[in-house]
């Protein structure tokens, strides 16, 4: 891997000018910015500081910050950091977070004061009515909208498949979220595909967010902090996808005492460490999970197995008050065997180095260094070979967050992605195989980008956040590049009506780092919030933003089988624009709350592929996809019950999605006659109930109802006869959908009375998934009848009822 200076000196003069140019003007703007702020807040102070578990030390993400005199409020940052500037005076200071006791302060500010707190953990504060007035004002003024949060206890009340706590799973329940298919991984958001999803757990990428095929989730819930996810008005510090991020925080660990954490389930256990380091300036964190439902195999005459173990770390060390070091790691595999004659092997692996400066009571930085990892390996014993593929990425980021005004916060930094595919590496197997070793040509990419976002407010009605990302792409040799008449990869038969390979006339040799291919792109971002009142308010957004990695997958919904491809002169970058509008209305001083979203996305060069595509090991995958275009629309409403005995949420999603791959002159037809047509994530009707009941202090109940519109597939309609054999004829794309999709999932939590004087906690928990064994079909195939020759459909389903338990425990 070669270093990130020399990469940007081999693009040429023209792409290194237009960075300089673009990094003067940016600092320049950002240095007349601090000027015109100095010169007004002559007689201003600053309070400001760290929030963190009392019990646990641990920061917190997210707390409201209120000054009741003037009615401001802020919030920590990813790290727990907090700053308010405000006229000198005397202030109540009011600290409110879900899950957390209140707490008052009184001040006397003359002169700008650093004071940390530590918020005492309240148990019960999600199941009691209680009053938080504070936070209404926070979240219906402040100018973000399509964002979800769920808190880790949320996440744990919810009944899953197999009774393993499953993150991805939860957020399915929110409106503009749906799955990929039954048993099928990834997750798609407002209509956009699974690969359109930026899923970050410590900053660090995840490419694939599921184990065992999507029956599982990579993330392990007892190492989780927070969890955000983001379907519009995404802020500019992210970039490189198009339809949401997913933000997740591993815990820091506990920085007072050696604690332990698990539990023991059907198929599946976990262990959670966690304590200090150095008498409380830092921390660390170790938890492992693993299934072993493939042991019981063998005891069996079965032959196949399948099962998943992964690992989360983290280590927090304080230098001093201002320095902070953080080393976070993620290593997940899945293993398949069918038979000794199938073996596949994937996973992900992470790891990532932060620095945390506080430079003053305004400016905060985090400098990290991330490196991410994504490995598939298929082994088949019958055909002699080994195939494997690799996406690796490094990055190097320097955010910074300047609290410059009450009123007025300023983001911005400037990161560089190193991007190395190995589309695969063919390896011969025993003696007998008769394949060669082959390996398709890797692939290099550099994709820097700067960027800055403003957090203001207009008045106290109006608050705006505003910002700007400029992206660039480097498509980076060494290769040997195809070259084709009139610079067209695929070719339409006009006999056939179809398309086709075209045959290359010449051969370009690209050597080491030169410039391949070259983008730049502006990103704009805007959201507004104007408050009608304390608890009524419309919201709206608008952004753009480019993807410049494409997923390449022959199945309908992402499998582990999955082969990233960099952006060059034939794969062109995704581009979309999404505008939504909401209204928001806090109801009976937050017992209730309303969401209700309306949004429009158009997406530019969506890769779409000829019929007969074949992807695995081909040398020129340019050969067999289109770029055609993209629109996703629908309406999202949410109403939440947020306290009392009984929580919980109603949310549906009316939406539709298509893509349409018209025809590049007139003489082509286009992809389905160039007519619009329902992408593989169209979800018609989307309804999610999502309940929890405190029935006593011993039990709590909660319930699941999904119901989603069938996926669209294509089905035949027609068939013709080749000698004795019966040959289906598809129509159209996506013309047809599978059976409507619904279960109802119902779990009960018990929790025996806690000893004083014992530190061991545990709690039982039963579950049953798709309670009354609803067979959603996972697809359907078609074959023919040996024995009447007669074609026949059938229904695939993954999951009837499912039954489980699991005992988690702590000490």
């Amino acid at each position: 891997m070669m270093p990130l200076t020399k990469q940007f000196k081999i693009t040429g003069n023209k792409p290194c000018k237009k960075i300089t140019v673009n990094l003067k003007l940016f600092m320049l703007w950002i240095a007349f910015l601090h000027f015109a702020i100095a010169v007004t807040a002559q007689d201003k102070v600053t309070i400001s500081g760290r929030i963190s578990d009392s019990e646990t030390k641990e920061s917190l993400i997210g707390v409201n910050v209120f000054l009741k005199e003037i009615n401001s409020v802020t919030s920590t940052n990813e790290y727990g950091f907090y700053s308010i500037t405000v006229p000198k005076g005397n202030y109540t200071l009011k600290i409110r977070f879900i899950g957390f006791a209140s707490l008052e302060d009184s001040l006397k500010l003359n002169e700008s004061l650093v004071k940390d707190y530590a918020l005492k953990s309240n148990e019960q504060s999600l199941n009691e009515v209680v009053v938080l007035g504070d936070k209404n004002i926070a979240e219906i003024r402040r100018p973000e909208m399509s964002v979800n949060k769920l808190s880790v206890r949320e996440i744990k009340q919810m009944p899953v498949v197999l009774g393993e706590v499953d993150v991805i799973k939860s957020i399915l329940q929110l409106p503009g979220v749906t799955n990929a298919g039954e048993g099928q991984s990834g997750f798609n958001v407002r209509g956009g595909g699974a690969d359109q999803n930026l899923v970050l757990l410590d900053e660090a990428t995840i490419y694939n967010s599921s184990h065992l095929f999507g029956f599982f989730s990579v993330f392990n819930a007892d190492a989780i902090n927070d969890i955000k996810l983001y379907k519009g008005g995404i802020p500019s510090r992210f970039g490189g996808r198009l339809s949401s991020v997913l933000e997740i925080y591993q815990k820091e660990g506990n920085k007072n005492n050696l604690k332990f954490s698990g539990g023991i389930g059907l198929i599946s256990s976990r262990l959670l460490a966690e304590g200090p380091v150095n008498r409380g300036k830092g921390s660390f964190l170790l938890a492992g999970r693993s299934s072993y439902g493939h042991l019981f195999l063998k005891l069996t005459d079965i032959k196949s197995a399948a099962y998943f173990y992964d690992l989360n770390t983290k280590l927090s060390y304080s230098l001093n008050d201002k320095n902070k070091l953080f080393l976070s790691g993620y290593f997940g595999r899945d293993a398949f065997n069918l038979n000794q004659d199938f073996i596949n092997t994937y996973g992900n692996t992470v790891f990532n180095a932060r620095w945390n400066k506080l430079f003053s009571d305004k400016l905060f930085s985090n400098l990290s260094l991330i490196y991410s990892d994504y490995y598939y390996g298929l082994e088949i014993g019958f055909a002699g070979f080994k195939w494997t593929s690799k996406i690796q990425n490094l990055n190097l980021k320097y955010d910074f967050k300047h609290y410059l005004h009450n009123d007025l916060k300023l983001t911005y930094g400037i990161n560089a992605q190193h991007h190395l595919f190995n589309p695969g590496t063919v390896t011969p197997i025993g003696e007998n195989s008769s394949m060669n070793r082959d390996q398709l040509a890797k692939k290099y990419a550099l994709e820097p980008a700067v960027y800055f976002d403003v957090d203001q407010t207009i008045t106290k009605k109006l608050k705006v956040n505003y910002g700007l990302r400029y992206s660039m792409f480097y498509r980076l040799g060494q290769e040997d590049v195809f070259i084709y008449a009139n610079n067209e990869a695929v070719k339409f038969n006009q006999d056939l009506k179809i398309y086709d390979k075209a045959t290359p006339i010449g051969v370009k040799n690209y050597q080491n780092n030169q410039s391949i291919a070259s983008f730049n792109n502006l990103e704009p971002r805007i959201s507004l919030s104007y408050a009608l009142d304390d608890d009524h308010a419309i919201k709206t957004s608008y952004n753009r933003m480019n993807q410049y990695l494409h997923l390449l997958s022959n199945a309908q919904s992402p499998t582990p089988l999955d082969i990233w491809a960099p952006s060059d002169n034939f794969l062109k970058p995704q581009s979309l624009d999404q505008i939504a509008i909401g209204y928001f209305q806090n109801i009976n001083q937050d017992n209730y709350s309303l969401e209700v979203e309306s949004f429009y996305k158009k997406i530019k060069n969506k890769l779409d592929y000829i019929d007969g595509t074949d992807l695995l090991a081909n040398k020129a995958i340019e050969q067999v996809v289109l770029n055609g275009i993209a629109r996703s629309y629908g309406l999202e409403m949410m109403f939440r019950k947020n306290t009392g005995n009984l929580t919980g949420w109603i949310s549906y999603t009316l939406s539709r999605s298509e893509q349409q791959t018209p025809g590049r002159n007139a003489l082509e037809s286009g992809i389905n006659n160039g007519e619009w047509y329902k992408s593989v994530a169209d979800k018609l009707h989307n309804l999610s109930i999502t309940a929890s009941y405190k029935f006593s202090e011993k039990w709590r109940f909660g319930s699941i109802f999904t119901l989603q519109s069938g996926q669209p597939i294509t089905l035949p309609n027609s068939r013709y006869q080749f000698q004795d054999i019966s040959i289906p004829n598809f129509g159209l794309r996506n013309q047809n959908n599978l059976p409507t999709y619904h279960h109802l999932d119902i779990s009960g939590t018990y929790t025996p009375k806690r000893h004083q004087q014992k530190k061991w906690q545990g709690e039982w928990v039963f579950s049953i998934y798709n309670i009354y064994n609803r067979q959603n079909a996972s697809s359907i195939a078609f074959r023919q009848n040996t024995e009447t020759g007669v074609n026949q459909s059938k229904k695939l389903s993954i999951f009837g009822a499912v039954p489980s338990f699991t005992y988690n425990f702590k000490f």
